[in-house]
């Protein structure tokens, strides 16, 4: 199980990218629209000024049941072990162990 501080920033990080993701796409698409170079500066200039953790970049996916950053399955939000073992236990409804 991951480390509950690793978990809790990664918590942190989707709340300040929640808070700061209208205010980030409606300054990406003034960059866009606008030809000046100046103006593009300015614009470029507020998007650092934003927290850095509120980039959508820096989240990571994470386990939903043991927090493990690596080789989780998107449909699932699982880890591969722990999915493995939830199939394995018939808790998944429709996944099948493979048999050959």
């Amino acid at each position: 199980m991951a480390r509950k501080s690793l978990i809790q920033r990664e918590r942190k990080r989707q709340k300040l990218e929640q808070k700061y993701h209208l205010i980030r796409r409606s300054l990406k698409k003034e960059l866009s629209k606008i030809p000046s170079l100046s103006e593009k500066w300015e614009i470029h200039g507020k998007l650092q000024s934003l927290p850095r953790n509120s980039a959508p970049t820096r989240l990571h996916r994470r386990c939903f049941l043991t927090g493990r950053p690596r080789g989780n399955y998107r449909d699932f939000g699982l880890s591969g072990h722990i999915l493995r073992e939830m199939v394995n236990t018939c808790l998944v409804p429709g996944a099948t162990r493979s048999s050959w």
